[in-house]
């Protein structure tokens, strides 16, 4: 009798101490290797194995084994499939499945006799099957059943407790992707304004390191130099945002780009981003969060200051031509004047000169607006000779500027090229031009060529001004032209490179530019294969 106290008190102090363990573990792999072995070992058994419910499929899987060795798991497949549990019936289905489970002991050479499957069960769900194996002559307690059976329940709900907090878990991770991956920033605020997330599209745009901002606050890294919209976050704040019933808000401003982490200073680059915040309250309409999403808006500044020095400039271009053409015609219509037939000569070449002016500037506008719209085309001949091309537009410009003296320096085996030869002559033109712009006073503008075994290049150089490194990105970009005293003074509209570029690469060839070593000036050069 007094054995028999002590086995009861025991097995109940196990049941408690699995009960604990049950609770305080989430992991489902884990859990379930603790369920496992603690239902073999309560009724003294030898293996044993528990098969779950697929959620999305109600089929069973083997989801962990005790005692049996991994290579021998599929054999076990037969006690899962073909023998559903139903309540109330389990001693029907016993029989079959000691039948079935001695033909895998035999196959199997384990030594296995009886077999006790319990459901574990949360509410009316199935959650999964317990399977307790035992071996040789030993035969399971009385009880064992009922005492699994009040250790199933408590394990139905430590898997179902389980599998919740992995569904969290992985949707947890599966926001975390959604916001490390967006091509916006992210960052999420506490309602002290502290700072909880920091996505990485928005450390590269601030040049902030997510894990340097976590815990600082909103104004530490947004800390606008000049702020465009009529109040910022924390002007919002302090005027009682958000109101119940509240929306979001839309600050956009400009502010210094952090990139010295180690002496914590910023640079002079200036960059653009549109914030909009939004609150997220609680049942009791209490901010827990504030939902930043951020977007970089610096090149889209850039393209606005371009359109309007584009709108700018080409007014003046448009304007300059026209108001000669108009002056000239119309001093020759004046009925007083009995005009010489040099005088008129003279004069309707000026005229067709700036009309000439005027009409390759309304081709640049349209070669521009062709190649937005995708529709840029090219017209290939079968041979163009470029040091020809070269020498025309060579003696074109040399007779209309004395200041400059031009070189030309191509090889006598120098080859003839496919390609469209009015847009080729249009990107001589082009550089030709840019070299005498930006060399002023006298100087020497060479147009030199070179063959190699799979393409030829040509290179324009001059003795001029150079281009700053500040500028350099810009140089290939519509719209954009030096900002300096001379380039003020000189005409353009700041398509000619961006044109030059893209004739040359839908040529299959490529563009760049370098400083001159040794001396002041500039080197456009510009490949382009020979086949």
């Amino acid at each position: 009798m007094k054995a028999l106290v002590d086995t009861r008190i025991l097995q109940r102090e196990y049941l408690l101490a699995i009960s604990r363990a049950l609770t305080a573990e989430l992991d489902l792999h884990d859990l379930l290797r603790i369920i496992l072995r603690a239902a073999v070992e309560l009724v003294s058994g030898r293996a044993g194995m528990i098969a779950l419910v697929e959620p999305d499929s109600e089929t069973f899987r083997v989801a962990a084994v005790y005692g049996i060795p991994p290579h021998l798991v599929d054999h076990f497949a037969p006690l899962v499939h073909g023998l559903p549990y139903e309540e109330g019936t389990e001693n029907e289905a016993i029989p079959e499945i000691t039948r079935r489970l001695k033909e895998i002991a035999r196959k199997a050479d384990m030594g296995l006799t009886q077999a006790l499957r319990l459901p574990m069960t949360s509410g009316n769900q199935l959650i999964g099957l317990i399977y307790v194996f035992q071996s040789g002559n030993y035969y399971f307690v009385e009880d064992a059943a009922r005492l699994l059976r009040s250790f199933a329940e408590q394990a139905a709900i430590a898997v179902r407790n389980a599998r919740l907090y992995q569904q969290v878990h992985q949707e947890k991770q599966r926001l975390y992707a959604i916001l490390e991956q967006s091509a916006d920033g992210v960052m999420i605020l506490d309602p002290s304004l502290r700072i909880k997330v920091f996505n990485k599209s928005l450390s590269q745009m601030t040049g902030w390191n997510a894990t340097d901002v976590i815990g600082q606050t909103h104004h530490d890294v947004i800390n606008w130099v000049t702020v465009r919209t009529d109040s910022d976050l924390e002007d919002a704040i302090a005027n009682g945002w958000p109101l119940p019933g509240a929306t979001q808000i839309y600050v956009e401003g400009d502010l210094q780009r952090f990139t010295d982490q180690e002496s914590q200073s910023k640079t002079g680059q200036l960059i653009s981003l549109g914030i909009t915040y939004a609150p997220l309250v609680d049942e009791n309409d209490q901010m827990t969060d504030i939902i930043a999403n951020v977007r970089d808006l610096t090149r889209y500044r850039e393209e606005e200051q371009l359109q309007k020095t584009f709108i700018s400039v080409v007014s003046h271009e448009l304007k300059t031509p026209v108001s000669i053409i108009k002056g000239y015609a119309g001093t020759l219509r004046r009925q007083d004047a009995n005009w010489s037939p040099e005088v008129l000569d003279e004069s309707l070449a000026v005229i067709e000169e700036e009309a000439d002016h005027l009409t390759a500037l309304i081709d640049n506008l349209l070669e521009a607006s062709r190649l937005q719209a995708g529709t840029f085309n090219l017209e290939i001949s079968e041979e163009v000779l470029l040091p020809k091309i070269a020498a025309d537009v060579v003696r074109k410009f040399g007779s209309q500027v004395q200041d400059h003296t031009f070189i030309l320096d191509f090889p006598a085996d120098f080859p003839a090229v496919m390609g469209d030869e009015r847009r080729l002559i249009q990107v001589f033109n082009n550089l030709v031009s840019n070299a005498i712009k930006y060399s002023p006073g006298k100087g020497e503008i060479t147009v030199s060529g070179d063959v190699h075994s799979d393409y030829v290049t040509v290179s324009v150089a001059d003795e001029g001004i150079g281009i700053p490194d500040h500028e350099k990105y810009r140089i290939f970009q519509k719209f954009s032209r030096l900002d300096n005293a001379l380039s003020r003074k000189t005409e353009g509209t700041g398509l000619g490179l961006f044109l030059t570029k893209a004739i040359i690469e839908a040529h299959d060839g490529r563009i760049w530019f370098s400083a001159n070593e040794g001396k002041p000036g500039t080197t456009f050069t510009f490949s382009i294969p020979r086949d």
